[in-house]
């Protein structure tokens, strides 16, 4: 393969491994799969949805998943203060993708829980 072909792959492959980089993140695909399934969820309501995370460690993969323009963070400033997160637009073009990966989760790993049980 010479220099040039191997430059093109590379700038075809920047903006995935941009995107890839966003969403790997330990919990990050699983709160995007709560928001796309639930909808607008305030912070308390998204962490009780996603058993298991810490607040620090949500916190951060929302605040990254927000710069990153793939959620919105909506901040209604009463006493207490409401907060609540949903997709963007462009987070909700990962909607298809995500039914995918259930899909795939599902046939994979569905089995080995009802064997499980």
């Amino acid at each position: 393969m010479n220099k040039r072909t191997l430059n093109v792959a590379e700038t075809k492959c920047t903006p995935l491994a941009t995107l890839l980089n966003h969403l790997s993140g330990q919990w990050t695909l699983y709160i995007l799969c709560v928001l796309d399934t639930n909808g607008s969820l305030r912070f308390g309501e998204l962490r009780s949805k996603v058993d298991g995370i810490s607040t620090k460690v949500l916190t951060e993969r929302l605040r990254m998943l927000k710069e990153a323009e793939i959620i919105h963070r909506h901040h209604e400033p009463t006493i207490p203060p409401k907060v609540s997160y949903s997709l963007t637009a462009r987070g909700k073009e990962l909607s298809g993708v995500l039914d995918q990966l259930c899909e795939l989760a599902s046939r994979w790993y569905g089995a080995e829980e009802e064997t499980a049980d």
